[in-house]
């Protein structure tokens, strides 16, 4: 975010619980955090209201998901377009678990997703993805290593396209740049 070029700029930073790396690094950078824990409210629907009006205080242009492991609910959803990763390549290997099922399945190529996120799990438009080789003797953890890596750089590419760019979706066909 150093870089003036880059078009993006973060307004703040949000998590589900405590004690995380991304909020000691927005607080080194001085950028705002909040914490609002499913436990602190009666049922889900009210943590889901509340986490839409947190992050509304911020009025993001984008609503980017980096290690959230909760499925947002309809008041995100339906008030932000929410950036999401996964480890894999979609639509192949959905869920908590792709860099196991991809292993256990025995292909030999996976990578990582960058999609629009919606109500489901891992089934939104997509707009970005890289392959990643499965070499022989990887096991989840080594696998997922890699991966990691190569799905930092395509989100941070991806969000700084978007910024720039601009996007626009046609149902499932997500395009970056200005149309017209």
């Amino acid at each position: 975010m150093a870089d003036e070029n880059y078009g993006a700029r973060i307004v703040a930073v949000g998590a589900d619980r405590d004690g995380i790396e991304g909020l000691a690094r927005a607080r080194r950078a001085d950028v705002p955090i909040f914490v609002e824990k499913l436990g602190d409210h009666p049922t889900r629907e009210a943590w889901d209201r509340e986490l839409a009006a947190r992050i509304a205080e911020y009025k993001p242009d984008l609503v980017v998901c980096a290690g959230f492991m909760k499925i947002l609910g309809a008041p995100t959803l339906n008030s932000f377009p929410v950036l999401n990763t996964h480890p894999a390549l979609l639509p192949a290997f959905p869920g908590a678990h792709g860099v196991r099922d991809a292993l256990s399945y025995g292909v030999r190529i996976t990578g990582c997703t960058v999609m629009l996120a919606d109500a489901g799990v891992d089934t939104g438009p997509i707009i970005a993805q890289e392959a990643v080789p499965v070499l022989d003797g990887d096991d989840e953890e080594t696998l997922h290593r890699r991966i990691k890596g190569v799905e930092r750089s395509l989100l941070v590419e991806t969000v700084g396209r978007m910024a720039r760019e601009g996007w626009t979706v046609t149902g499932r066909n997500v395009r970056l740049g200005r149309s017209g």
